[in-house]
């Protein structure tokens, strides 16, 4: 926790970062973070968008992973492309689904694949 404090707050100047288990698995809890921080006015996506991105890098340098059953779509994507198994297989898994399923590429462009 101290960890990703600290990461946060090299972004923001100060920062409050709680975190909660909202799951128990039998291989470890899964933690939920919340972060309250100061936003730089006009530019608040950004930085919402660089402390997301520092604090899922920290996490999963510290042996955890983003890829829980809710993390998909184009938020997490950095850290589902670092974390699926054998990367390209499952990309290639991915898209043969995909272009069966949506051969149109209608439904959720761009967020796994």
């Amino acid at each position: 926790m101290a960890t990703v404090n600290r990461v946060v707050r090299e972004i923001c100047g100060k920062a409050l970062v709680t975190c909660c288990f909202t799951h128990v698995y039998p291989d470890d809890p899964a933690p939920y973070y919340t972060v309250i921080a100061p936003g730089r006015r006009g530019d608040q996506v950004k930085q919402w968008d660089e402390i997301k991105l520092a604090v899922m890098e920290t996490l999963i340098d510290l042996g955890g992973t983003i890829t829980h059953h809710h993390a998909v779509g184009r938020d997490y994507r950095p850290g589902n492309d670092r974390q699926r198994p054998e990367l390209e297989l499952f990309a290639d898994v991915l898209r043969s689904a995909k272009q069966t399923l949506d051969p149109d590429g209608l439904l959720n462009p761009g967020v796994l694949i």
